[in-house]
C-alpha cells in the first residue's frame, strides 16, 4: 500500500533534493512512484539534472507481497540507471530484505538499499527500547546479532522532519 500523501494523488514522478541522510543526501533527485517506463524516467532525470533516482517513492514497492516477477520488473527498471552512473535508491520494507539480497542490486557501489522499518510511537517506547538486527533463524545467514539502543539511533544528525518532504515538484 502506497503512502498517503494528498498532494501526490496519481503522481508518477517528482523531483527535489534528497533530504534523508543517505550517501545521496542533498543530491538533486528524481523520485519514482511504482514501476514506470525507463524512457519516462530518463527524460525526467535529464530534464531536471538529477544525479540520484529514488525508486519506490511514497512506499510504492509491493512490500510484504513481492514475488520474483515483481523483483524482475523493478530490477529491469533500476539497472539501466546504475549502468549510466546515477546513484539509485530502492525504498523497501524490511520484510523484503531477503528478496533484495537475491536481486543482485546490492553488488553496485552506487546502489542504496533503503530498508524501511516502521516503528509507530517510537518516542513512547521508553529509554531502554532496543532494536535487534537478527537472522531469519538461528545461525542461518549472519554470524550473530547486533543490538542497538533506539534512543541512541534517534540522533538529530539522522532526523528528517516531515516538513522537509513538502518541497518536491511533481513532474508527471
Amino acid at each position: 500500500m502506497a503512502m498517503n500523501r494528498a498532494e501526490h494523488i496519481n503522481t508518477r514522478l517528482f523531483v527535489g533534493l534528497e533530504v534523508e541522510h543517505t550517501p545521496a543526501y542533498n543530491q538533486k533527485t528524481l523520485f519514482v512512484v511504482g514501476v514506470q517506463e525507463k524512457e519516462l524516467i530518463e527524460a525526467a532525470a535529464i530534464a531536471h539534472n538529477c544525479t540520484h533516482i529514488y525508486f519506490g517513492a511514497n512506499q510504492s514497492f509491493p512490500n510484504g507481497r513481492a514475488d520474483s516477477a515483481d523483483w524482475t520488473r523493478w530490477e529491469n527498471m533500476i539497472m539501466p540507471f546504475i549502468g549510466r552512473g546515477y546513484w539509485c535508491t530502492l525504498d523497501i520494507d524490511i520484510s523484503e530484505a531477503e528478496g533484495l539480497s537475491e536481486s543482485g542490486l546490492t553488488e553496485y557501489n552506487q546502489f542504496i538499499p533503503m530498508l524501511s522499518v516502521k516503528m509507530p510511537y517510537i518516542q513512547q517506547l521508553g529509554y531502554n527500547a532496543t532494536i535487534k538486527l537478527d537472522d531469519k533463524d538461528f545461525a542461518a545467514t549472519n554470524p550473530g546479532v547486533w543490538c542497538h539502543s533506539v534512543h541512541n539511533l534517534m540522533h538529530r544528525n539522522c532526523f528528517t522532519d516531515w516538513s522537509k518532504y513538502k518541497m518536491d515538484v511533481i513532474v508527471n
